[in-house]
């Protein structure tokens, strides 16, 4: 535990973080990529060591639940109506009006509602987690906390971590929802295609245990998200202004990190690569 303490005061008074942005910017952007990484291994280790507080995640369960809903149902009832109107016009061309619900489920279902929650959940609360705990460091609370002999990991990161971990499988199932009721609204309005073609089209193509595997990308999305958060956060130096990047590039880091993630958990759970 001395040890990782160690290596954790030393990456958050890295001087790569100093107010030199254009010069340092690569260092201090890999730095913080190896900071998050460790911060990463610190939360399940605190986790399996039982060191959490309750009413935090209780807290935090809100933001990333409830304080997220109406932005991931819009969002995906939308993107699923989008995704049927463009596929049904191609299908129906060719005549497979049965295959519309099963093309929505392969690539929406699978994919996109996965996605665009993350997506979601990374621009609403990953960038308040980093705003929040990169102004707590500016101000030099995350000090008073080592004063007060209260691990900022224990009190700040281990319940947002684990607040995302339970509720973004549940945004995403929310999400997917939404999307089918779109998808059918959209078949059945524009393409006179009923509603019980569509869903017993996705019905044939959506297994069961592609809905385990929606609630795994939704657990794996909310760890990066609620990890990058935080550490984007805890890594922040400077003022208002580095507070604002640091949200900013929590965000972007998130996005980019759950396309790459997702790309290899597609591969690995779906694409049968012929080896």
């Amino acid at each position: 535990m001395i040890v990782n303490i160690t290596l954790w005061e030393i990456l958050l008074n890295f001087k790569a973080f100093e107010l030199q942005p254009k010069t340092n910017f690569e260092q201090a952007s890999i730095v913080r990529c190896f900071a998050a990484l460790l911060l990463f291994g610190q939360v399940w280790l605190h986790l399996l060591q039982g060191k959490t507080y309750y009413r935090k995640i209780l807290q935090h369960l809100v933001t990333a639940g409830p304080g997220s809903i109406s932005p991931v149902l819009l969002v995906g009832g939308f993107a699923g109506m989008i995704f049927t109107v463009q596929t049904a016009r191609e299908l129906i061309r060719f005549g497979a009006v049965n295959a519309v619900g099963g093309a929505f489920a392969l690539a929406f279902c699978r994919e996109l509602a996965p996605i665009l929650t993350a997506s979601i959940m990374a621009g609403q609360v990953g960038s308040a987690f980093a705003a929040e705990i990169g102004a707590m460091r500016v101000t030099e609370q995350i000090d008073a906390l080592y004063m007060l002999k209260t691990d900022p990991i224990d009190y700040l990161v281990l319940p947002r971590v684990i607040a995302c971990c339970l509720m973004l499988p549940v945004m995403t199932v929310f999400a997917l929802v939404m999307g089918i009721f779109g998808g059918v609204f959209a078949a059945s309005q524009f393409y006179q295609i009923t509603p019980e073609i569509f869903l017993e089209s996705v019905r044939n193509f959506l297994e069961p245990s592609d809905l385990l595997i929606i609630l795994l990308k939704g657990f794996i999305f909310g760890v990066l998200v609620a990890v990058i958060g935080c550490s984007w956060g805890l890594t922040t130096k400077g003022g208002a202004k580095e507070v604002g990047e640091s949200a900013t590039k929590a965000v972007v880091t998130s996005w980019v990190s759950i396309f790459i993630i997702d790309f290899f958990l597609s591969l690995l759970l779906f694409e049968n690569v012929g080896f």
